[in-house]
């Protein structure tokens, strides 16, 4: 999955989110994103290579909390 907008780093997400922004989740491909639970994110977005990872606590198709 990845998020919106589309962060450069781990540490910029997490700072997001503590911040209160809206970041959205999404799924690429015919598989629907995770909704509300748990689930690991990934980004920059492709073509980029991806240089972080992250397992988020989401909650309406936004993320609420950076777990690691």
């Amino acid at each position: 999955m990845y998020v919106r907008p589309n962060f450069k780093t781990k540490k910029a997400l997490r700072e997001a989110v503590k911040a209160g922004e809206r970041v959205t989740v999404f799924e690429p491909g015919e598989f629907p994103a995770v909704v509300n639970g748990c689930g690991s994110v990934e980004g920059p977005h492709y073509p980029a290579p991806h240089t972080w990872y992250a397992r988020v606590e989401i909650r309406d198709g936004a993320v609420v909390k950076v777990i690691n």
